[in-house]
Formats: C-alpha cells, sequence, structure tokens
C-alpha cells in the first residue's frame, strides 16, 4: 500500500464518529480537521497539535496552506486526486472544509448537519481550494 492508501484506509475507519467542532479525539468526536488528524495519526503521523484549532465554522481568514502542507509532511497536489489526498473545498464564500479523498470522487469527511464522520461524494458544487498529498516513497 501507498502512504496515500494507507491514509484513506484510516480515514475509512473513522466512518460514524460524532462531529464535534474542535474535535480531535475520536472517542469524543471529530470536526473536518479532526478526521485529517485522526487519519495521519493512525498511520503514525501525529498531527492534532499542528492543526489549527479555535476556528468558528465559517470565517473569512484562511489559514496558511503552505506551512500547514509543510508541517504536516504533504505538498501541493494539481493533479486529478487520488486515495489519501486531503482535500479543502469552499461549501460558501466564507467556510473551509476538509477531507481525505477515498477515491478521485469520494472522501470521508465531518458532516455537521448529520453530526457524524461520512463518506459520500465530493460536491461537485464545492469549489477546491486545496489539494495535497504524500510525495512518492523512494524505491528500494
Amino acid at each position: 500500500m501507498t502512504r496515500g492508501e494507507d491514509l484513506a484506509t484510516a480515514a475509512l475507519s473513522l466512518i460514524g464518529i460524532p462531529f464535534r467542532l474542535h474535535g480531535r479525539n475520536p472517542e469524543i468526536g471529530l470536526d473536518c480537521l479532526g478526521v485529517v488528524a485522526a487519519a495521519l495519526e493512525r498511520t503514525g503521523r501525529p498531527a492534532a497539535p499542528l492543526l489549527p484549532n479555535g476556528y468558528t465554522l465559517r470565517s473569512t481568514i484562511d489559514p496558511d496552506f503552505d506551512s500547514l502542507a509543510r508541517s504536516l509532511g504533504v505538498a501541493a497536489s494539481t493533479t486529478v486526486t487520488a486515495a489519501g489526498d486531503i482535500l479543502a473545498a469552499r461549501p460558501s464564500p466564507c467556510q473551509l472544509h476538509f477531507g481525505i479523498a477515498v477515491s478521485a470522487t469520494q472522501w470521508v469527511h465531518a458532516h455537521s448537519g448529520l453530526r457524524k464522520v461520512v463518506l459520500c461524494p465530493v460536491p461537485p458544487e464545492w469549489p477546491c481550494a486545496g489539494r495535497w498529498r504524500f510525495s512518492p516513497e523512494p524505491r528500494s
């Protein structure tokens, strides 16, 4: 398995966990960044302390994507979405939403309306604000 596939599998293991704003603990609940953090941690990459916290559901200020990506060990990708990509979508002009792709069209994310982590299609009407992935593993 690639690191991306490992991350997608870890994200799938979070389905059904309750939604909780600023949630970073799968035993209590997760928000969208909590899903990213928990999936990364399940693949052996501590992430929760690196991700922003204390934000509101809507904001006109975006996080520093470049610094965040570097701290997580991922890089921006402009190719077709692949399993394990970390996605940022913009459901509205004042809202960013994060999730982890499990395919080119499906992602795992914390759905505030359904109050849990779900697998569903990436809404095509939500503009992509960013896509990051692990670099390919070196061949031995």
